[in-house]
């Protein structure tokens, strides 16, 4: 327990806060990989959106008739 006092007296009142990114940058580290999260999972959904309109227009629409790919 003395390392924790140590490391509590040291810090002052950032003791128990989270770490930022960059001292004058309001962003946390945790906050920063949800964003990285977010933005990964939306650039696979963006891939499978544009996957599904390419294949209706060059597979699904000539299939059923609706239009002609030349």
């Amino acid at each position: 327990m003395g390392e924790a006092k140590r490391r509590k007296t040291a810090l002052g009142e950032q003791y128990g806060q989270e770490e930022r990114i960059l001292s004058w940058v309001p962003i946390t580290k945790r906050q920063a990989d949800a964003f990285y999260q977010w933005t990964t999972r939306g650039a696979w959904l963006g891939i499978g959106g544009m996957v599904a309109l390419w294949l209706t227009v060059r597979v699904i629409g000539p299939l059923f008739g609706w239009w002609e790919v030349h």
